[in-house]
């Protein structure tokens, strides 16, 4: 009779720790769609980034071809 209590006891013990373990990994999934969704709006933003610095480099260049023709003249 013990070994059949010793035996319920444990298989008490991983149904628990399976069902912990399974909590864990759905916070664990939520976690990664959060940090995912945080990467992406973050590549956005650099993307956003680097088409504004190109821009305003193009525009340096512009005013510095002007500035380069205003003094040949």
């Amino acid at each position: 009779m013990e070994i059949v209590k010793a035996l319920e006891e444990k298989i008490s013990y991983v149904v628990e720790k399976v069902k912990d373990l399974k909590e864990e990994k759905s916070m664990l999934q939520q976690k990664i769609i959060q940090l995912e969704d945080i990467i992406k709006i973050k590549d956005r933003e650099l993307e956003q980034l680097t088409n504004e610095k190109a821009t305003v480099k193009g525009q340096i260049e512009d005013l510095l071809k002007e500035l380069d023709s205003m003094e040949l003249r």
